[in-house]
């Protein structure tokens, strides 16, 4: 069963306790759903975790998938920063990119610096970094990684198929892969926030959590591109990909936190195979 786990893990820099500051206690519940995430991942033993990030490439309606050897970057709050490199498997990365490919699916694959070595090594973006912080120190040996950028500019039903093809990769393979849906949820919690107030916030936010906890993750789907305007999450084209690979491998979803302390809403969520 080479897909061995699956999450929704939300990647705000506030709930890394190094860079929360006096901060962390509002992030709290969402700390301790990440701790949860990464003791799930360490048990499921994914020899490549594979990370779909709003925050990496943004392609012109194209589905990007990194091919580089490395990704390296870090994040910043004020005068504290954290830094992450990690080597990539590019074995599984050219493998989605053509079977994406065969599917007439809009997919690029894309490199940085060199085509080989240290130097093959492209800008881990936050929405990678953030997750794997906590992930891939709870997991032993430290699995590789696959980082694939869903596009806006598709419909997002080409993120749902890509997904399936995450799926159908994973399986047929020896490897054990994890599927990490990095997400944040509805922008529009607060007046205060960049974005202003919407009560689509609350409503989208709920929509997602009764989604998992409810096994119909695919109605993302059906949601209005006015409602999702309305509410601004960053999470509909990477939970459209989960749920198109839960649409052939059926997992168990778990809803471990929820909350929205500030004008964004943190949800972590998990999967586990059926027995």
């Amino acid at each position: 069963m080479p897909l061995v786990f699956a999450c929704i893990a939300p990647h705000g820099s506030e709930i890394v306790p190094e860079l929360a500051g006096g901060r962390h206690r509002a992030f709290q519940p969402t700390g301790e759903g990440m701790r949860s995430l990464a003791s799930r991942m360490g048990w499921a033993k994914p020899d490549t975790i594979v990370v779909a990030s709003p925050h990496s490439l943004r392609l012109h309606r194209h589905i990007g998938v990194v091919t580089s050897e490395n990704s390296s970057g870090s994040v910043a709050e004020g005068n504290k920063s954290i830094r992450l490199r990690a080597k990539c498997d590019v074995e599984f990365a050219r493998a989605l990119v053509e079977d994406a490919d065969a599917t007439g699916l809009p997919v690029a694959g894309v490199n940085y610096g060199a085509d080989k070595g240290p130097l093959s090594d492209l800008a881990m973006d936050w929405g990678t970094l953030i997750p794997l912080w906590f992930f891939l120190d709870r997991t032993k040996p430290k699995p590789r990684i696959a980082i694939v950028a869903p596009s806006r500019g598709v419909p997002l039903r080409q993120n749902f198929e890509f997904g399936k093809v995450v799926a159908r990769a994973a399986e047929r393979g020896a490897k054990r892969i994890a599927f990490v849906a990095s997400a944040d949820q509805a922008h529009t919690h607060s007046k205060s926030g960049p974005y202003g107030y919407s009560p689509s916030a609350a409503k989208y936010d709920e929509f997602v959590a009764r989604a998992v906890n409810e096994g119909r993750l695919g109605s993302i789907l059906e949601l209005a591109p006015g409602f999702i305007d309305e509410a601004k999450p960053d999470s509909p084209w990477q939970i459209a990909m989960l749920a198109g690979a839960l649409s052939l491998v059926p997992m168990n979803g778990e809803v471990l936190s929820y909350q929205a302390p500030t004008y964004y809403g943190l949800l972590c969520a998990s999967y586990s195979r059926n027995p």
